[in-house]
């Protein structure tokens, strides 16, 4: 006969490392161990509570997806499913493929989840300096500085690809909520 287990997870230490890791047990039974990748106990205990939490709500491999997904797997994830026709007129998915570029190209292949209010506030400023290309018979040609209002398009396009993302518990939470829009568009 097995013995009881008296716990559900453990917070521990390895010798090698001064991050505090977690073990616990998934719906299977199999035991999960991972780096908390913090040297803060509390954090430590958070995550393994969000974790059993997930795995008694049976999102733990959801989550755990999350966790690894890049901006760039989620945009084309998100273009693919949600963007084109006939859910959303083809006008909408030209826009969303232009703003996809964009946050690509600026968030490059960071994971979903390591963005953060400050980094998206970085990008709209940055996107607010930037100058407009425009194609001509000729070539290439240098016009003004963007408007507030194509930079506050991209904003509601990306707002909508990580509300999706929370949606699909790919995200805890929408990291572009506590940004302070008017303080940058406005």
């Amino acid at each position: 006969m097995s013995r009881t287990r008296k716990y559900d997870g453990v917070v521990y230490r390895r010798k090698e490392t001064s991050f505090w890791w977690v073990c616990y047990r998934d719906r299977n039974g199999s035991r999960r161990r991972e780096s908390t990748f913090t040297q803060d106990w509390q954090e430590a205990q958070q995550l393994l509570r969000e974790r059993l939490q997930a795995r008694d709500n049976i999102v733990l491999d959801v989550i755990r997806k999350g966790e690894k997904l890049s901006l760039e797997q989620w945009a084309d994830f998100f273009l693919e499913n949600y963007s084109k026709p006939p859910l959303r007129a083809e006008k909408t998915h030209q826009v969303n493929l232009r703003v996809a570029k964009h946050l690509k190209s600026a968030f490059a292949s960071r994971k979903l989840v390591d963005i953060t209010a400050d980094d998206i506030e970085a990008y709209l400023r940055d996107r607010l300096r930037k100058s407009v290309r425009v194609r001509t018979a000729l070539g290439y040609r240098q016009m003004g500085t963007l408007k507030p209002t194509t930079v506050h398009q991209e904003l509601r396009v990306f707002r909508r690809m990580l509300n999706v993302a929370v949606r699909k518990k790919l995200l805890q939470a929408n990291p572009l909520y506590p940004c302070s829009i008017r303080a940058v568009c406005g």
